[in-house]
């Protein structure tokens, strides 16, 4: 076996137990590190669990979810980066904690349900997933849960859980259709193999591929834009899109109605409404 196969394999293992197999000795405590950056009104998250490749272990979740119920209480940010340290934005689901679960523990707890998507998927600020290298499984699954997704040139992205008996279970059967269709869903999901970042990006997985040097900075940047506008508009706007995934065309045209309606009585509508007319640029009060 050459030496690159033989990675590829180690690469492909990693997501069974969490575990980066070159560096099995214990790493740090996983902690998602948090940054306020309150010029450009954004919060960046980062996953800092290397040794695991950002495997995403039940305190990754309680922390992630923790700062993101205060984020959507803060003031003073519009928008959130996600990204993680090392050669990993996530390699999965920490099966080390997994491995140990019986049917009426995970019935109850409702892992998914409590940890998963009951927070991120229904936060109301713009969230960017800055993709920096593997992104399997319950990685990807977080990612996809993100409103953008920008990825590094060496990201890889794949739902391998069927070669462990599995299939994705916290959304990855149903919202990789919705980004690549479901012929290459099928395919993702059914035969476990990995896609480059080239390949995410013509499918629409990813709407930009950056150089790994320039792909935090593009995320901010995204971010400082989204900061500079109406926060109202903002949030409003990602749930007129999001709703769109549920409902039906007719049913998502009134809802868009709705939300559009509502928005034309706000301060930062007439804000900039009056500042476009008078070309000069909009000074929004968030309100």
């Amino acid at each position: 076996m050459n030496r690159s196969l033989a990675r590829l394999k180690i690469l492909q293992g990693h997501f069974v137990n969490g575990q980066d197999q070159e560096t099995q000795s214990e790493g740090p405590t996983a902690v998602v590190q948090l940054e306020i950056k309150e010029d450009i009104r954004t919060a960046l998250l980062t996953i800092n669990s290397p040794k695991t490749l950002n495997a995403l272990s039940e305190q990754i979740w309680s922390e992630l979810n923790a700062h993101l119920l205060n984020l959507e209480k803060d003031d003073r940010i519009n928008s959130v980066v996600v990204t993680g340290v090392g050669k990993a934005f996530s390699a999965g689901a920490d099966l080390n904690q997994m491995k140990t679960n019986k049917f009426p523990n995970v019935y109850f707890n409702d892992y998914f349900e409590r940890d998963w998507y009951k927070i991120l998927p229904s936060f109301r600020k713009p969230i960017i997933a800055a993709v920096n290298g593997y992104c399997f499984g319950g990685g990807l699954e977080l990612a996809l849960m993100c409103d953008v997704i920008l990825a590094s040139e060496n990201a890889k992205f794949g739902l391998p859980e069927i070669k462990l008996g599995l299939f994705p279970g916290a959304g990855g059967t149903q919202r990789i259709i919705r980004q690549v269709g479901k012929s290459k869903a099928m395919e993702m999901i059914l035969s476990g193999e990995m896609i480059d970042a080239q390949e995410a990006l013509h499918f629409k997985l990813a709407s930009s591929v950056l150089p790994p040097d320039q792909l935090l900075e593009a995320a901010l940047k995204l971010a400082k834009k989204i900061g500079k506008l109406s926060k109202v508009a903002v949030a409003a706007a990602k749930m007129a899109v999001n709703y769109s995934a549920e409902a039906g065309l007719s049913e998502g045209m009134r809802y868009e109605s709705s939300m559009f309606n509502s928005l034309t009585g706000t301060k930062d509508a007439k804000i900039g409404v009056e500042a476009f007319l008078s070309k000069q640029k909009a000074k929004f009060v968030h309100s």
